[in-house]
């Protein structure tokens, strides 16, 4: 009976991991209604079973991959469009943008195609040269390269070489996790055109919602200190927080 009820912690503590970013020992004791030691000796055999990661006081959930685009775009809808308004204006002024694959950016392409004119966007992202269509003086420019039919986006060495042609004021893109360390993804060949987008950018803004706070994925493209702005639909808070404005990126918040 134990056991039993062990397991059924164990799986609710899981799901409690899907909704939340991360979770408190503390806070999780009280849902559960168990002590705090239970819960470090849950988190202790979720870790050895490498399905979450052990942060200070708490835990989140460990990834190794993240859903398909088509999949993603059905998840936060409304938080990503906050997102897009609040990213906007930050824009102002500018004529030329490269733009990331996912479903955040798409929203932002979006919000782009409705408020701006005269603008060029470079851009490796088949949804984001799509939306940008409702706009004639919107000029978008498709990166060739290798097709991945899961993002609906080009990569590979071609994307890369081509991108390196072009300069411009803003790099806008995605990102499956945001921790400490900075922003990664779960797609290594993304993040690799990511980081040149980055280099070919003046500024760079990313745009991502509150549940990718916390989260590590394997290709890491960029530290905070590269980054001039982090817009969400929250303010990470505590230990994430505090690196990202020590490091002087600017977070603006989509609840505010």
């Amino acid at each position: 009976m134990a056991a039993n009820k062990k397991t059924l912690r164990h799986q609710r503590i899981l799901r409690e991991l899907e909704l939340e970013p991360s979770l408190r020992i503390a806070d999780l004791a009280e849902r559960l209604s168990v002590s705090t030691e239970t819960i470090r000796r849950d988190f202790d055999e979720l870790t050895e079973q490498g399905l979450i990661n052990r942060t200070y006081g708490g835990a989140v959930r460990r990834h190794a991959s993240e859903p398909g685009l088509n999949e993603r775009h059905q998840f936060h809808v409304p938080e990503r469009e906050a997102i897009a308004r609040q990213s906007v204006p930050v824009l102002a002024g500018a004529r030329h943008i490269m733009i990331g694959s996912g479903a955040t950016t798409v929203h932002v392409a979006k919000r782009l195609a409705i408020t701006m004119n005269d603008l060029t966007v470079i851009t490796h992202s088949f949804g984001v040269a799509t939306v940008l269509a409702i706009n004639p003086t919107i000029r978008v420019i498709m990166a060739p390269g290798l097709y991945h039919a899961q993002e609906g986006s080009m990569h590979g060495a071609q994307t890369i070489r081509f991108l390196e042609n072009y300069r411009v004021e803003w790099s806008i893109l995605g990102a499956s996790g945001l921790d400490q360390d900075g922003a990664s993804d779960a797609l290594i060949e993304a993040a690799d055109v990511y980081s040149v987008m980055m280099e070919r950018a003046t500024r760079t803004m990313i745009v991502a919602d509150h549940t990718k706070f916390n989260q590590a994925f394997p290709a890491r493209y960029c530290d905070w200190d590269t980054v001039d702005v982090l817009v969400s639909n929250q303010a990470p808070q505590g230990a994430l927080g505090e690196t990202i404005r020590d490091a002087g990126c600017m977070i603006k918040s989509a609840s505010k």
